[in-house]
């Protein structure tokens, strides 16, 4: 259901939100080839930022407000 560049990215979201960060160089040299610098930091930090907000509403509890109950479909994640 994904494009091969959003499975790309979301095998680097996984690789950043493992803790501790493990991003093999094979992954990173493919991003490379399909973004320009620029383009990967800005992806970088919107991924870093995202990991910090949720740590953080975790470490202090809290918990969603139910915006957007009933517009999207959880997938729960598996095997981890």
């Amino acid at each position: 259901m994904f494009t091969p560049t959003e499975r790309l990215v979301l095998r680097y979201v996984d690789s950043m939100t493992l803790t501790p960060v493990i991003v093999p160089e094979l992954l990173f040299a493919e991003l490379k080839a399909q973004f320009s610098a620029a383009q990967l930091v800005e992806l970088t930090a919107t991924i870093a930022w995202e990991n910090y907000r949720a740590r953080f509403d975790h470490a202090f509890g809290i918990e969603s407000e139910g915006f957007s109950e009933g517009s999207f479909c959880a997938v729960p994640v598996g095997g981890r």
